[in-house]
């Protein structure tokens, strides 16, 4: 083999000048290549195989609710109820009418079903409870609606306080809607008027979401190509938001989420920065070298190599794959902080040939002999751990690991072609200074004294290390790679707690109602749901008694509700006669009320507004009645319910929770405890029991976790025995392959050590430290062994070493590129490789050094000495 490439490398120098030229235009055709054929997945599902049952489950599911697919979700919060009802109904029309960016508008929560059916689906005891509310409302009611005003409300809390002088009325249920009142007087007498709200007051908005929540849906216009498709619409819909009038006052907030922005952010975050943290990282790398080489004869061809191989790799990417994912992306600096490796180890080498021989030709070809076979193994091993990720359904790093793999082969025969040729164009001249490093003498006589102690070190820390990776957490969840601080993250786990919202539900598909309500009620009783909606939910299975106490209600109450047109217009004087009327009513029941009484709150607020100028009064009229019509149409509408059935359910309810043949979706919600990884398995596995065929986002973030970690065995087992069998191939000594893996075993003991010391946690993007440290490691570690091999017994005194050291450096500066990533996932990733980088060191430096002097050499070469 070495002969094999000395040939190689014989030829490349002879025909330089063409060698080059070949390089350099077949790197213009790769990035042409790559300019026209290669593009970015955005999709995080396509990480996985679309061969995988669970992925089939997921593609069938969006194929029959594709309105789920592609959402920019805009999330309404306002003061009051009637605030975020009125902004976000703004809010989708100005939408609707933006067909440049939004191809549909929806608000699922404010469906006209809710509002004339909504008090049948709730439960008959909570029906019970409500009515019973408003009919002990309707002595308030009844003035309202002859009078929706101010001066109508002042009537209805007059009777209140005659209520409780003449009838003892405890008003302790009505606290909080009349503290609200008294807050909203007491502003508007400040000259800060606030509206009122009068769902919160009547208690009348069955289906109000806590916090005030209201939720805008938009499938917006994606632009194909970009890093971002749908950062355009984003920013049309906060232009749109910036505009309206309630977002400017600031009484109502608009915040966005949904897949579309989360995957925006998310490239966004890697692109972010990207210029100049490459730049900076190219600096760095230069420095590296320069220390490494000290002569820019010969850093320059090694630059030129490493862009050279990049281009071609990024060529062979667009050929082979086509389109990358926010996993293969990191190909790039994995390329580069790997095959600068292979240019160091052949530059040094060549170095130290050119110390014992005046002729860079030779020197050349020499530097080929002894470092050649070791490149090729190095990087043999090196593409084998990334090509054990090719055959695994974890597409993601399937993909990265291939066009890695390759990368390694193709920084291989540059290295050992396009280099010597540049080399021999460059010619640079001898340099006689020391190649190793300055702690390498110290270092190896205390190695080689103290071997044994720091055996039993490393063996301690390498059950510790075994200990930590048993125990290695893996985060399941996706969202915890994207930045927290991002809008669409801190939107997204505002809404965690509401089952409508939560990212991790599960769907259940069942042929009809019946099946659904069996199902649901199993599945309602179990601790680790919050709770159970399918299409049943908008149908109850019980109507008539719900429908009589609505019939009863409606009678009663109907009347109470029609607004008078002929009321007299609202005056400040009219005002002022209410105030004096309600204040006598308040003193008058005074014996009667408690000291804590809410009346007592309200009259000190009526008496700062009697005193206030008329336009103060006036603002307090508006604010007080701006929702009142509204709010007594509701009830109307409310009171008139007719029977549901699935037949008469409106299609735009039925399209979300009925299939296109037939089968009726139930969809079940985790409780807060369980949204962790481990509480995510626990809810999957208790739904599982009950309904097998159970999916959504909760099944596939299990079971993409379950793929990765199957994925990440499967390539661990085919890269040990691929790297075992090249270390046979070409070491053929099974005790010589063995050092090599325990020191690599010894590596990953120290990752999992040093990981858990800092905290960390296997996700889906640092997962790819594995192959990396197993490339990084064996390719370390072969220096150092075939050099034993050949009689050498210093070993951080080599010139080996001091490759090893400065490839570490280079590849360390490469990876910080990663760690420092805006994206949370591609930082951990950069993290973890740091982790791995150093443990490899440690391995490398301290430990098989140490394994080296414990073991006699080989005795054909035990007399030889270096």
């Amino acid at each position: 083999m070495t002969e094999l490439i000395v040939r190689f490398v014989r030829f490349c120098r002879r025909y330089a000048v063409l060698v080059v030229l070949f390089y350099f235009a077949l790197a213009g055709c790769s990035i042409w290549l790559a300019a026209h054929r290669l593009s970015v997945d955005t999709n995080t599902d396509n990480l996985f195989a679309k061969t995988l049952p669970w992925r089939q489950d997921a593609m069938a599911f969006d194929r029959e609710f594709p309105q789920f697919n592609n959402l920019l979700v805009a999330v309404v919060r306002g003061a009051t109820p009637e605030e975020s009802d009125e902004t976000a109904a703004q809010l989708a029309k100005a939408m609707a009418a933006d067909k440049k960016h939004f191809i549909d508008v929806s608000r699922p929560d404010a469906d006209p079903f809710f509002r004339t059916e909504g008090l049948l689906l709730l439960d008959p005891n909570d029906l019970t409870k409500l009515l019973n509310s408003l009919m002990n409302a309707q002595p308030l009611l009844g003035p309202l609606a002859a009078d929706p005003s101010a001066r109508g409300l002042l009537n209805g809390v007059s009777l209140m306080a005659a209520g409780v002088r003449i009838q003892h009325a405890d008003l302790t249920p009505y606290k909080p809607a009349l503290d609200q009142l008294r807050k909203v007087l007491d502003d508007a007498a400040d000259g800060h008027p606030t509206p009122l709200s009068w769902q919160n007051l009547l208690g009348s908005d069955v289906t109000q979401q806590p916090d005030n929540v209201r939720i805008v849906l938009t499938h917006p216009v994606l632009e194909e190509g970009s890093l971002e498709p749908g950062h355009a619409a984003t920013r049309a819909l906060e232009r749109i938001r910036d505009n309206l009038p309630d977002v400017k006052s600031g009484r109502v907030r608009i915040d966005y989420t949904g897949s579309v922005a989360l995957a925006d952010v998310q490239f966004g975050a890697l692109t972010k920065g990207i210029v100049w943290s490459t730049l900076g990282s190219l600096l760095l790398l230069a420095l590296w070298l320069y220390l490494a080489m000290r002569s820019f004869r010969r850093i320059v061809p090694i630059l030129i190599t490493l862009l050279v191989g990049f281009a071609l790799t990024v060529g062979f990417a667009a050929l082979a794959i086509g389109t990358l994912n926010v996993i293969s992306v990191a190909f790039a600096v994995l390329f580069i902080g790997l095959a600068v490796d292979f240019g160091i180890q052949y530059a040094v080498r060549m170095r130290e040939m050119r110390m014992l021989h005046a002729d860079i030709i030779t020197a050349i070809t020499e530097g080929a002999r002894v470092s050649g076979t070791q490149i090729a193994v190095a990087a043999a091993a090196t593409a084998c751990g990334f090509l054990a990720f090719s055959p695994t359904s974890f597409v993601g790093v399937a993909e990265l690991g291939t066009i890695a793999g390759v990368g390694m082969g193709i920084a291989l025969v540059c290295t050992l072609s396009l280099l010597p040729a540049l080399f021999s164009m460059f010619k640079p001249q001898r340099q006689g200074a020391e190649l190793s490093l300055f702690f390498g003498p110290k270092m190896d006589v205390a190695l080689h004294r103290h071997y044994k102690p720091v055996l039993i070190v490393f063996a301690l820390l390498g059950v510790i290390g075994l200990y930590a990776g048993i125990r290695m957490p893996f985060d399941a969840n996706p969202l915890n790679t994207q930045d927290p601080h991002s809008e669409p993250m801190r939107t997204l786990r505002s809404l965690a707690d509401n089952p409508i919202t939560n990212p991790f539900n599960i769907n259940i598909m069942v042929p009809n109602l019946d099946a659904a309500r069996v199902l649901s009620d199993k599945l309602s009783k179990l601790p680790e749901v919050s709770s159970v909606i399918s299409a049943a939910t908008f149908v109850p299975a019980d109507q008539a008694a719900s429908l009589d106490q609505l019939d009863q209600a409606q009678v009663l109450m109907l009347p109470s509700l029609d607004v008078d047109p002929s009321a007299p217009p609202v005056t400040p004087a009219a005002l002022r006669e209410a105030i004096a009327d309600t204040h006598d009513a308040i003193v008058q029941a005074n014996p009667e009320m408690p000291a804590d009484s809410p009346l007592r709150g309200i009259d000190v607020a009526l008496q700062k507004l009697a005193k206030s100028p008329d336009d103060r009064l006036m603002a307090m009229n508006a604010a007080v009645s701006r929702f009142l019509p509204t709010q007594l149409a509701s009830l109307r509408d409310a009171l008139d319910t007719k029977p549901v059935t699935l037949a008469t359910l409106p299609e735009s309810i039925k399209r979300d929770w009925v299939s296109p043949n037939g089968q009726v979706r139930i969809q079940v919600s985790p409780t807060v405890s369980e949204q962790d990884t481990q509480g995510l398995r626990r809810f999957v596995e208790a739904v599982q029991r009950i309904a097998p065929d159970a999916g959504g986002p909760a099944v596939t973030t299990i079971a993409s976790a379950d793929t990765i970690m199957h994925a990440f065995k499967q390539a661990a087992v085919l890269a040990i025995i691929a790297i075992a069998v090249v270390l046979l191939v070409v070491i053929r000594r099974l005790r010589d392959t063995g050092i090599v893996l325990v020191t690599l075993g010894m590596s990953a003991l120290l990752t999992a050590l040093l990981a858990r010391m800092l905290g960390m946690e296997i996700n889906y993007a640092n997962i790819i430290s594995l192959p990396l440290l197993l490339g990084v490691g064996v390719s370390f570690n072969v220096y150092f062994v075939m050099n034993w091999r050949e009689g050498m017994r210093r070993f951080i005194s080599s010139a080996s070493a001091r490759a090893v050291l400065f490839s570490a450096l280079t590849t360390g500066t490469a990876f910080g590129s990663l760690a420092l990533s805006h994206d949370l996932g591609m930082a951990s990733m950069g993290r973890m490789l740091l982790i791995s980088l150093v443990a490899v060191l440690l391995a490398t430096f301290v430990f098989l050094p140490a394994l080296l002097y414990a073991i006699k050499p080989p005795k054909q070469l035990s007399n030889t000495g270096h």
